[in-house]
């Protein structure tokens, strides 16, 4: 006749059971949330700005340019800020569209210069050609850790009341600008037309 187990040895017998259940279980959760995290687009990470005023800031211009760039510089119209630097390469592969979108006269396009040698972002621009009405020169990059940049370069388009209502992270391709930035630009512009 057989013994009848004691609670603690049902217990036992219970952990032997599942504990080579929780490893796997583990393994699936993580593999879910590696799987969602590859769907994701690295460049469309959500700003905490959108929909928020810009951050208060006031710098001084780009060397060689005379007109800084400050907070109060954003209100009134729709605009754009390029955050870029000289040493960047991807900068350089944008430039011709921010020089194409001053070119055409679209929207104000506004440089935000990210932890530069002064000398190096007034040759960057005077080779390159200045697509910017005005450049602030963000030295010690506060000013970019503030709009929370994460590198270079950065696109945000700011609306009339001057918040954000757009990021990209990245340099803009051709592809962006004109079905994104664009459209949205417009947007903003016939609302701020409509307005007054």
């Amino acid at each position: 006749m057989q013994e009848p187990q004691s609670a603690s040895g049902m217990q036992m017998q219970e952990r032997r059971r599942f504990s080579p259940a929780i490893p796997l279980l583990a393994f699936v959760a993580l593999a879910i949330v590696f799987a969602i995290g590859l769907t994701r687009n690295p460049r469309e990470i959500p700003s905490p700005l959108i929909g928020r005023l810009v951050p208060q800031f006031a710098l001084p211009p780009v060397l060689g340019r005379t007109l800084g760039l400050s907070d109060k510089d954003l209100k009134g119209e729709v605009s754009l800020v390029n955050v870029f630097a000289s040493w960047c390469v991807s900068c350089r592969e944008e430039h011709p569209l921010m020089m194409r979108l001053a070119r055409e006269r679209i929207v104000p396009v506004h440089g935000l210069n990210y932890k530069d040698r002064p000398e190096d972002a007034a040759k960057w621009l005077d080779e390159l050609g200045d697509p910017y009405t005005r450049t602030g020169a963000d030295l010690n990059g506060r000013v970019a850790i503030d709009w929370g940049v994460y590198g270079v370069p950065e696109t945000f388009v700011i609306d009339r009341e001057g918040r954000v209502a757009y990021k990209h992270i990245g340099p803009l391709t051709p592809r962006v600008l004109d079905e994104k930035l664009l459209p949205l630009i417009r947007s903003l512009q016939k609302r701020e037309n409509g307005s007054r």
